[in-house]
């Protein structure tokens, strides 16, 4: 975009996202919740601790069926961008204990209605038509719900393990034409009709009544995953570690320390100040709508990781209003030193980001909890220094570029008289 209009329209465009992600927005069924509606860690906001214990086991459970039923657990909370949990073993005594923060629409903070949240902890079970259990919940790996392919109608794909495998290969054999039950616990949730030997290790649930129908039977195949029904025995609220005045006082310190730098970077650079400025606000803004959009759990080590990436997209501008003022200075037109300067940056700006960028996917990749909201709100605002940093800057100061107002040297911090030639 080299016209005069791109200043303009990327300025308009900051500042409707920066509404939206502020105060949120909301068109019939959807909704983008605003920065005051983000879900909080529990060292900022509280949250609930409950305390699971296997229901009708008859014995103890193993100390490898707890760890089975904690990764369950976790990878659920995970699937649902609750970075910040903890989930424990009581080998001693055969408990889980599981920490959570509230939701962020949460009002009543009722413990027992926030641990719904987590979903169905029952014991899973696929049953042949004379009641025998063909598949334990372990045995199905993942479950999705998506439209198939052949037809567009909602279809619930299953995928299971080798075992889980042979064994539907087996009873799907012999069962055509009949029903195989699915149950959580002793309730009958569905009874798809087996059409043909299914092998290997795939398999589709048709004639569901629509896709929500189907994205709830995925959810609860999903959950079902457990190696034993869990009941939950007590439910407490857990306070904030850090006090509930404490979000207020990192909001105004992070209000305070934006505006310091801006006034400082729009003082010393000018031009490419003014429009470091609004890059940052853009980056800013398009980190808080990654969290508000998902309601990924925002947590002390995701408000580092954010304060980070503001400050390599503060870099980052730094250096490439520097290489354009010494572009000028070198005897280059304008719109030239522009090109120049950006060209001769982005490789400084690149190798750091780069590096950044595959620290964050570590962390994503074999992270969980605080680790994971550290590397999302990282590689988030990495992503953004790049959309803005970069490639918005460069759309402005080009446009500004097209006016012959905005020529003079001392706009740029130059020492010589800018050619008045555009190119």
């Amino acid at each position: 975009m080299n016209s005069k209009r791109g200043f303009f329209i990327t300025v308009l465009l900051t500042a409707v996202l920066l509404c939206i992600a502020v105060f949120g927005v909301k068109i019939g069924n959807f909704e983008i919740k605003g920065a005051d509606q983000m879900r909080y860690g529990i060292d900022i906001r509280g949250g609930v601790e409950a305390t699971y214990e296997p229901k009708d086991l008859g014995r103890a459970a193993t100390e490898n069926e707890l760890e089975a039923a904690r990764t369950i657990i976790e990878t659920r909370m995970d699937a649902k961008n609750i970075t910040d949990r903890d989930v424990t073993i009581d080998k001693g005594n055969g408990k889980i204990i599981v920490r959570f923060p509230w939701k962020s629409d949460e009002a009543d903070f009722d413990p027992q209605k926030a641990v719904s949240e987590l979903g169905e902890t029952a014991r899973l079970t696929f049953r042949d038509p004379d009641g025998n259990i063909i598949l334990e919940g372990t045995d199905v790996t993942k479950s999705k719900a998506q439209l198939s392919p052949q037809d567009g109608t909602p279809v619930v794909t299953l995928e299971l393990s080798k075992e889980g495998g042979e064994k539907f290969a087996e009873a799907t054999g012999r069962l055509i034409g009949q029903e195989i039950s699915i149950y959580m616990d002793e309730t009958l949730i569905r009874s798809p009709i087996v059409g043909s030997r299914i092998t290997g290790g795939k398999a589709e649930i048709t004639n569901l009544s629509s896709t929500e129908d189907a994205a709830a039977l995925a959810s609860k195949i999903n959950s079902g995953s457990l190696p034993f029904s869990l009941v939950v025995k007590n439910c407490n609220i857990i306070s904030p570690t850090l006090g509930s005045s404490a979000l207020a006082v990192m909001v105004m310190a992070g209000k305070v320390a934006f505006v310091l730098v801006c006034l400082f970077i729009l003082f010393y650079y000018r031009l490419p100040g003014l429009v470091a400025c609004i890059a940052l606000i853009l980056q800013v803004t398009g980190q808080l709508l990654a969290l508000s959009v998902p309601q990924f759990t925002l947590t002390l080590p995701g408000i580092a990781g954010l304060i980070l990436s503001v400050g390599m997209g503060v870099d980052a501008n730094i250096i490439i209003a520097e290489r354009i003022k010494e572009e000028i200075n070198t005897g280059k037109t304008l719109l030239r030193a522009v090109e120049a300067g950006f060209e001769r940056a982005f490789s400084a700006v690149f190798d750091g980001n780069i590096t950044v960028i595959i620290i964050a996917i570590i962390l994503i990749i074999f992270g969980s909890g605080s680790m994971l909201s550290f590397g999302y709100t990282l590689i988030c605002g990495v992503i953004m220094n790049f959309i803005a940093g970069v490639t918005a800057s460069r759309v402005m100061i080009r446009s500004l570029g097209n006016y012959k107002l905005f020529r003079k040297p001392q706009y740029y911090g130059a020492r010589r008289q800018v050619n008045d030639q555009v190119l």
